[in-house]
């Protein structure tokens, strides 16, 4: 991706762009073209029109009509009515996916965002004429709908989504109610999360006179010289604290908005409507951020203690808490490396993941290089059924980067398989969508291991995975806890930034242990985790796909036979079934209480080796 994707009007989308450096190797661009040539194409001008008027004419055609298509068949009935709706959506999705992936590659261009921020101003005007299908569809009664899919094929192809959808009408409001939350998103909360995005891409973090953007600077935390972790940590300190008013506005507004969309469609907690959007029942989510609670003594405190003496430290400071033990090998693994890697390990587990993760590098679908004005972090997003997912990555050579890569492309290969389901029925439920991803970091860990006969290497390996899996569930379950305690101390009034401070400080001792100093600076960290402001309590997705994963990989081990053939089955099934249904194959159950201590099990057994190994 070339430093802007407008240098003069009219805005240009790229269509190859690419990253060198000596160290790294030559790092991909993804290239849109499959989506559109650009934002001024005649095909991109031409599907905007097509969305425009088409969801136009299906309003007028079925409007107050729902409930007849229904009780009809053929042409004029329901299954027709999902299928013209479903198209629609299909062409939207395509639409928003372009413009949002040109954006997130460069957040600080202001053409690109203005394209950005009016393709959004568009889609919310043209959805609203399809706003009504999903209401009056759930004002049906159950009788008529589950006559329609006995005598309707085409409805029947649609039972799933129809059931999910049905789910959400104890929640529905009044038709003229639903449509005012809708238009105001785009000034409400999604204005608020592209506020977030530009701030932070645009902050700058000065370590010895030279100003790095927030991927580099987080990076340097995974320094092997602890003075470097050490500027690195109280540079971020500094900058997130210079700008602490504005995330502290955002994190206001963006709870109080949410309180009250929660309180006028009548949820009880306040992590109800992602439970609900999860498909998940809160008392499974609320056993698992048990289990791990009542776990962190066994597993952070314990490894924290041990790592402090590793590196020779009373206590871990901070920006020690990632740093690489004394035996982790210093080189930079080039992208060429990183990508054998991970395609190797899918390889081993099926030659049919490895076909489809290539796809990924052969064909653009990576964006690889950090850059100024890219987001942070990393993503893969599905975009539509019709076209291919995409993958977007920081890459800086770090092993935790090769991780990142296997964990992304998991995604994009669970994406491609789901695609068969169609834009309405291929896309996962969070809890279930960090399955494929957690999956292929650990093929990926387990093959690098399995090859590993230096003990010291071994040791380094295991404590890079276990600090990897400490933090996607002990640490993403007190980002959960620290979200929960934010939002309901907000329905009492604002927070200021020092409440806000005090509260991640509380909860992270809790989660991190004794052995870990959370000095000053420490408490402004909170502001740059994206997923409180994007999406309020997602975070307990990860913990959820750890622990899944933990479990699954054991069943793999234990019995292989039928195992890929029963996975490959469960990915492809997308947003078609239940947890309950997509692991019952596998002996496996979310809602019994030992689940997720069995997955926990699994993180304490490499803790349990590492101790025997530094006997």
């Amino acid at each position: 991706m070339p430093k802007s994707i407008l240098d003069h009007a009219p805005v240009r989308a790229p269509a190859t762009a690419h990253g060198a450096d000596s160290q790294l190797g030559t790092l991909p661009g993804w290239n849109l073209s499959d989506l559109y040539p650009g934002p001024e194409s005649a095909e991109f001008k031409t599907d905007l029109a097509a969305a425009r008027t088409g969801a136009q004419a299906f309003e007028a055609r079925w409007k107050g009509k729902i409930a007849e298509a229904a009780a009809n068949t053929g042409d004029e009935g329901l299954g027709a009515v999902i299928e013209a709706y479903e198209k629609l959506e299909e062409l939207m999705g395509r639409i928003i996916s372009y413009a949002g992936l040109a954006y997130f590659t460069n957040t600080s261009d202001p053409a690109i965002a203005k394209f950005y921020g009016d393709v959004q101003s568009t889609m919310t005007d043209i959805s609203a004429h399809l706003l009504f299908f999903a209401l009056e569809l759930n004002r049906i009664d159950d009788t008529l709908i589950e006559e329609s899919l006995g005598k309707d094929p085409r409805a029947a192809r649609y039972t799933p989504w129809i059931h999910d959808l049905r789910l959400d009408r104890p929640f529905q409001l009044e038709d003229r109610i639903e449509q005012l939350f809708h238009e105001k998103s785009m000034t409400g909360h999604a204005a608020w999360n592209r506020l977030f995005d530009e701030t932070m891409s645009s902050l700058e973090f000065t370590i010895d006179d030279q100003a790095l953007p927030l991927e580099v600077t987080l990076s340097l935390l995974q320094d092997a010289d602890g003075a470097r972790r050490k500027k690195a940590g109280l540079a971020l300190a500094e900058t997130f604290k210079a700008n602490l008013r504005t995330f502290t506005l955002i994190t206001n507004t963006l709870a109080k908005d949410k309180e009250i969309s929660d309180r006028w469609r009548g949820f009880e907690d306040i992590a109800d409507s992602r439970h609900l959007a999860n498909r998940v029942e809160r008392p499974v989510v609320d056993a698992l951020a048990q289990a791990v609670r009542e776990a962190s003594p066994r597993l952070s405190h314990r490894y924290y203690a041990m790592k402090a003496r590793w590196l020779g430290l009373d206590k871990l400071e901070f920006w020690d808490r990632n740093a690489p033990l004394p035996e982790t090998p210093r080189e930079t693994i080039a992208w060429d490396a990183a990508k054998n890697t991970v395609l190797s390990a899918y390889h081993g587990f099926a030659p049919e993941m490895a076909d489809i993760a290539r796809r990924f590098f052969d064909r653009s679908w990576i964006d690889a290089p950090s850059r100024p004005g890219k987001i942070s972090g990393a993503f893969a997003h599905p975009t539509v059924p019709s076209v291919h997912p995409y993958v977007l990555v920081n890459y800086l050579g770090k092993p935790r980067d090769v991780m990142t890569l296997a964990h992304e492309l998991g995604h994009g290969v669970h994406q491609v398989l789901a695609g068969d389901q169609g834009a309405l029925m291929s896309s996962t439920p969070l809890t279930l969508a960090e399955t494929a991803s957690v999956f292929g970091e650990m093929l990926t860990f387990r093959a690098l291991l399995a090859r590993t006969t230096d003990r010291r290497e071994r040791k380094a390996m295991l404590a890079q995975k276990v600090e990897d899996m400490i933090n996607t569930v002990v640490r993403q379950i007190a980002f959960y806890e620290f979200e929960r305690r934010v939002h309901t101390a907000r329905r009492e009034g604002e927070l200021t930034s020092e409440q806000l401070g005090r509260l991640w400080l509380d909860v992270q001792s809790e989660s991190l242990g004794p052995a870990v100093n959370l000095s000053e600076g420490y408490e402004t960290f909170w502001a740059y985790i994206p997923h409180f402001i994007h999406s309020p309590f997602y975070v307990y997705a990860y913990a959820f796909g750890d622990c899944l994963v933990n479990s699954l990989y054991s069943v793999y081990e234990k019995t292989p036979d039928g195992f890929r053939e029963r996975y490959f089955e469960m990915l492809k099934a997308g947003g078609t079934k239940h947890h309950s249904e997509l692991l019952a194959p596998f002996g496996l159950d979310a809602s019994d209480p030992g689940f997720w201590n069995q997955g926990l099990s699994m993180i304490e057994g490499m803790i349990d080796e590492l101790e025997a190994m530094d006997g």
